[in-house]
């Protein structure tokens, strides 16, 4: 394997491409596959996407945070629970075995790494200790077959020869960053915490890229705390944000242009962000960066945050910095009101649900009270439109929403992680929706996308007791496959 070794001059961030912006777009690279390009969760290559969600703090066989990811395969008719895959370290043909603190799952990102037009996934577990190197960390791949999402010929990410191998899958994110039509990670791979690897692909089944674009992206002692990628200039080449923090404090972000040799190692500023997510809401073929600000700059403050969202619209140079939209629950149309420590836009996603080509947002809302309810949770959606996304025509759903089933609980945390992807093939993305907190286990929705928007009208709902994982105390619905965000802010 190659290493090309190309250090930034620092100046001045679920796969995961999120929402509507194909990496085939904008012309530049026509001859890159677009099959490859345009980002799928098809497992099993029945032609429907599949939903993955994870429960990282999960005990599995008495392995307290052990952690598993079940995939709910689509269909016609919607997903159907009676129709999936759980797997965890314990599965036959994923290496190492389920053990305290590992937090399989703790991020994942679908791609087609292998280029044979099944999707696979990338597990990271945060938690898992290498002995042969003394250090913690792990990416397993686990790859698509007509069978669907299993562990057999599930492969490890090994560190680069010499390498302790320290943190291994830190930052881990997806995309097309060198145009070729094939998917590319990002993430931490070797000793040095300043630099960031781009792992090319086709993947082989040893789980080797074919090469490795070598980046510093950090341009003082600070850590990188949330990444979102996807094509924000329309030129065909995905690019990737970083957003970084130190001591309680954020310390702003960065754009990384993609080009036909990786990202550029040169980056712009861009405003702090607590998580990020990308789509085309204007529909002009340049991705669109969604954010939640970090109150005043301090990241102490968010458990307490009514929640802001900004829109950087995106240009050919990136996002802009003059070109953006500020929505709170206070923006006219938007349902509820701003008011502190709810965490409106807590996670963030996007997607098409009304089929007309304009990415629309996903905002999770995982700690407004429902009545007297604390942080029983809901989650707003925002629609896209020539001019860009707003609060008109904004939709909000939560427990006691009709035709949603159970009840909003205090502390469910209904929002805690959303995605928006089309499991039915009609061109219409549906909403997952999770509450990881839901009666002690977590539970998943899934709603309906139609010509005007959402409905709860046909949802469903399963939990590990439904599907036969393991389920107290699971955090089921921590996250999904290919969302940005991992992590709730909760109040003390």
């Amino acid at each position: 394997m190659r290493v090309r070794s190309l250090c930034a001059v620092a100046v001045g961030l679920a796969v995961a491409l999120a929402g509507g912006v194909a990496s085939a777009a904008g012309g530049a690279q026509s001859s890159a596959k677009t099959t490859a390009a345009s980002v799928r969760e098809d497992f099993n290559g029945d032609g429907y996407q599949d939903l993955v969600t994870t429960a990282p703090e999960s005990p599995v066989a008495g392995q307290p945070r052990a952690g598993y990811i079940v995939v709910t395969y689509g269909s016609p008719t919607g997903l159907d629970p009676e129709s999936r895959n759980i797997v965890s370290q314990n599965t036959a043909g994923v290496p190492g075995n389920a053990e305290t603190d590992d937090r399989f799952g703790q991020k994942v990102v679908a791609r087609d790494l292998d280029d044979d037009g099944f999707t696979d996934l990338a597990v990271r577990s945060s938690g898992e200790t290498v002995t042969s190197t003394n250090s913690h960390g792990t990416v397993t791949v686990l790859w698509g077959r007509e069978a669907g999402l299993v562990g057999a010929g599930a492969v490890t990410i090994e560190a680069p020869s010499g390498s302790s191998g320290w943190l291994v899958g830190e930052n881990l994110a997806a995309g097309d960053f060198d145009g070729d039509g094939l998917s590319d990670l990002m993430m931490r791979h070797g000793d040095n915490w300043e630099i960031r690897s781009v792992l090319f692909g086709p993947f082989t089944r040893a789980g080797d890229p074919a090469d490795e674009q070598q980046i510093n992206m950090f341009s003082t002692d600070n850590d990188i705390s949330a990444v979102a990628a996807g094509d924000m200039t329309g030129d065909g080449y995905d690019d990737l944000v970083t957003f970084y923090a130190y001591q309680n404090h954020a310390e702003g972000g960065k754009f990384w242009r993609g080009t036909a040799s990786g990202l550029s190692t040169t980056p712009t500023a861009l405003p702090s962000a607590a998580t990020a997510a990308v789509g085309d809401f204007d529909r002009d073929g340049k991705g669109d960066l969604a954010t939640r600000t970090v109150p005043d700059g301090i990241t102490e403050n968010l458990p307490y945050d009514a929640g802001t969202i900004k829109i950087y619209y995106g240009t050919s140079s990136g996002p802009s910095t003059t070109r953006v939209k500020t929505i709170t629950q206070n923006t006219a149309g938007v349902p509820g009101v701003s008011e502190k420590g709810d965490q409106f836009g807590a996670r963030l996603d996007a997607g098409d649900v009304t089929g007309d080509g304009y990415a629309d947002l996903a905002a999770g809302v995982p700690f407004e009270a429902i009545e007297s309810k604390a942080a029983a949770g809901a989650v707003v959606l925002l629609k896209g439109r020539a001019g860009g996304i707003g609060g008109t025509g904004a939709q909000a759903f939560h427990q006691d929403t009709p035709a949603i089933g159970g009840v909003a609980e205090a502390g469910d945390r209904f929002g805690g992680a959303v995605r928006l992807l089309d499991v039915t093939g009609n061109g219409r993305a549906e909403l997952a929706v999770s509450a990881p907190k839901e009666n002690n286990t977590g539970a998943v929705w899934s709603l309906r996308g139609t010509t005007t928007g959402l409905t709860a009208t046909g949802s469903i709902a399963f939990n590990p007791v439904d599907i036969g994982a393991p389920a107290p105390n699971a955090g089921f619905g921590t996250a999904f496959a290919n969302e940005n965000g991992t992590f709730l802010y909760p109040p003390d």
